[in-house]
């Protein structure tokens, strides 16, 4: 089955090319040895890279995926083949690792991701862990850590404060932090003191091996235990080491030792206990923890949380969490209102799932479905019913009557909640896979999926009446405003085709009448021989078609005559593609023309075998330039007839 979402099926041998490949970029250079050889053999090569905080390194890695666009604007790579339509979410987010890696007081605050489900928050902290693990493996993103140490820290944390100041101006970096617990232990117990030769290696980030990726999700605050974030006394242990303070007696496993030197994820962070957001908050700040038993312990990490809306509301009822909130550095994913890219994401969504590979979807689905969404994240419009069909194709980067593009900031500025609530992808997606089960055929039509997005809401009990008959509405809205206006013209041109030479008869009867009209002459008619007026009414009802006005007409005419001209002294033949604005306006005059043609489709009077194979012409353009397949073709053709006769 042809299907827009599906993909060509590799190869077994171009998947083992890719495999070996990638195992080949995976293949970095392993090192270990003892910290005098560090800072002998590898230190000097990268000081800066090496004592890097974790704000930096991520800054880092993203740059190193970045690009500018059009507008000067750095954009990430990572992001692009995966999040659309969040595109100023995305820059923000850039903005707070920029200024964090700078120093800035930013790097002292917790990132919150602030939004309605299924809008992108945790896509886009798991498209930064794998960048992180990924980077990790490459020449710029090389890291050490001490060998065997629970939180993998830097060794340039070996380095005794007395000697620091020295260690500044000699490589000119700064040394921030303290050994952990467990090293200060092993240091004494196994190495005398003799720091030089503590272990040091190479380290590699890994969320599955728990090396500088971590993440905690919430359960049952009631059950819910702070050991989770920061371990607790292994019994186990404490026989063997005879007392429950020995650092090699504690459970390293918490979810904050698991991240240092990377990325911490907090999972609908406002639902945790406060004890564990003050802990959290401390650690952004002052970059260390306060375990039972130790001394602060010193963590460098980037604590990056997601949350939605109706947690953070809940959240900002109560006062006391006012000092918490202070603290924060709170970005807003919203869903996205630009429709194309809506539909981008639906056909992520998709693509993976053997259902929808199966089944033909026709050209106009999913953008169909998109348009639905889009009005219903919007708030009211302040003018008339269409007022938020002209936002829709504004958000779009489409032409609109009456608005301009430079109005985008400021109804963005009026409606700053828009995009924060209203229906969200996976709705859509669920609505598509219920009509691809109800589906028959191995093909599904925009009239399909609009009939399924229907049902979806009306059967959906978590909206209310109201809101039901409002978004039923949408949908009628978005069939009349959208799909209407692209079904007839994907007929119209594909019909057009069929008419070609109709249509350059059409040209050159509309030049024949321009040229004796701008010479204020008669011209002879081919039927009857007889001298008349240049057909003004024909003239008139071509140039319509585009929207040239009365006061207009003149200048547009003379245009066409310059360019038919300079066709002929070029020894060219002037056709529609010569001149893009009277190709429209022929290719509609001709639609106009040709209805009856339409009809005949749908007729029940056997059409003669001439016009069915204009009609079987048109069809075969529709699958073969348009991306309909023989069902949804017809189905196309069909509901075109239809409108045709309601006009």
């Amino acid at each position: 089955m042809n299907s827009p979402v599906a993909g060509v099926p590799k190869q077994p041998s171009d998947l083992l090319k890719s495999l070996v490949d990638f195992t080949k970029q995976h293949r970095a250079a392993h090192w270990s040895g003892t910290f005098a050889s560090f800072l002998e053999s590898v230190f000097p090569g990268d000081p800066r890279g090496i004592a890097r905080s974790s704000h930096q390194y991520l800054w880092d890695m993203m740059r190193s995926e970045g690009f500018e666009d059009a507008k000067g604007r750095l954009r990430c790579q990572l992001f692009e083949d995966e999040l659309y339509g969040i595109d100023d979410t995305i820059e923000r987010v850039l903005e707070y690792f920029k200024a964090a890696s700078a120093g800035s007081e930013v790097g002292r605050r917790l990132l919150l991701l602030l939004g309605p489900p299924s809008g992108g928050k945790s896509s886009m902290v798991i498209l930064i862990k794998r960048g992180l693990e990924e980077y990790s493996h490459t020449e710029a993103g090389a890291l050490y850590g001490i060998h065997g140490c629970p939180v993998h820290e830097s060794p340039l944390h070996l380095v005794p404060h007395t000697l620091r100041a020295q260690f500044r101006q000699t490589h000119g970096v700064e040394v921030t932090g303290e050994l952990c617990p467990y090293c200060v232990q092993r240091l004494a117990h196994e190495f005398g003191g003799d720091f030089m030769q503590m272990p040091v290696q190479r380290i590699f980030l890994s969320e599955a091996g728990r090396i500088g990726v971590g993440t905690y999700a919430p359960h049952d605050p009631s059950t819910a235990d702070i050991a989770d974030l920061v371990g607790s006394v292994d019994l186990s242990k404490v026989s063997q080491y005879g007392d429950e303070g020995d650092p090699r007696a504690w459970s390293w496993s918490g979810a904050v030792f698991a991240a240092s030197r990377g990325l911490l994820e907090m999972i609908e962070i406002l639902k945790v206990k406060r004890e564990f957001l003050y802990l959290l908050l401390t650690l952004t700040q002052e970059k260390n923890v306060k375990v039972s038993r130790f001394p602060l312990i010193h963590l460098d990490e980037t604590i990056l949380a997601h949350t939605n809306l109706a947690e953070f509301r809940k959240f900002l009822q109560e006062a006391e969490n006012e000092a918490l909130l202070d603290r924060m550095v709170i970005i807003q994913v919203p869903y996205t209102l630009d429709y194309k890219e809506e539909a981008r994401i639906y056909r992520k969504l998709t693509s993976s799932t053997q259902a929808f590979r199966e089944v033909h979807l026709d050209p106009h689905t999913l953008h169909v479905a998109a348009v639905f969404a889009v009005l219903t994240r919007m708030q009211e419009g302040e003018g008339s019913e269409g007022e938020n069909v002209k936002k829709a194709r504004l958000f779009a980067g489409e032409d609109v009557e009456g608005m301009a593009q430079s109005e985008l900031e400021k109804i963005r500025a009026r409606h700053p909640e828009e995009g924060l609530s209203g229906v969200s992808p996976r709705f859509v997606v669920n609505a598509l896979s219920g009509a691809i089960i109800q589906s028959q055929a191995k093909s599904l039509t925009t009239m399909d999926v609009l009939i399924a997005l229907k049902d979806a809401i009306e059967s959906d009990v978590r909206i209310d009446g109201k809101k039901k008959r409002k978004w039923v509405d949408f949908l009628v809205q978005v069939r009349k405003d959208f799909y209407n206006r692209w079904v007839k013209e994907d007929v119209h041109k594909a019909l057009f085709v069929s008419f070609e030479q109709e249509a350059q008869q059409l040209l050159e009867k509309y030049l024949d009448e321009v040229e004796a009209t701008l010479d204020n002459r008669t011209i002879k008619d081919p039927i009857t021989n007889e001298e008349r007026k240049p057909d003004e009414r024909f003239l008139r009802n071509v140039e319509e078609k585009i929207r040239i006005s009365e006061s207009g007409k003149l200048s547009f005419r003379q245009e066409v005559v310059r360019k038919a001209m300079g066709a002929f002294k070029r020894g060219e033949k002037f056709t529609l593609d010569s001149h893009a604005p009277l190709h429209d306006a022929v290719e509609q005059y001709l639609f106009e023309q040709r209805r009856d043609v339409l009809r005949l489709v749908s007729s029940s009077t056997r059409p003669d075998e001439e016009t069915r194979q204009k009609i079987s012409v048109v069809e075969k353009r529709l699958v073969d330039e348009y991306g309909y397949d023989s069902h949804s073709a017809r189905e196309a053709l069909n509901y075109v007839t239809t409108l045709l006769a309601q006009e």
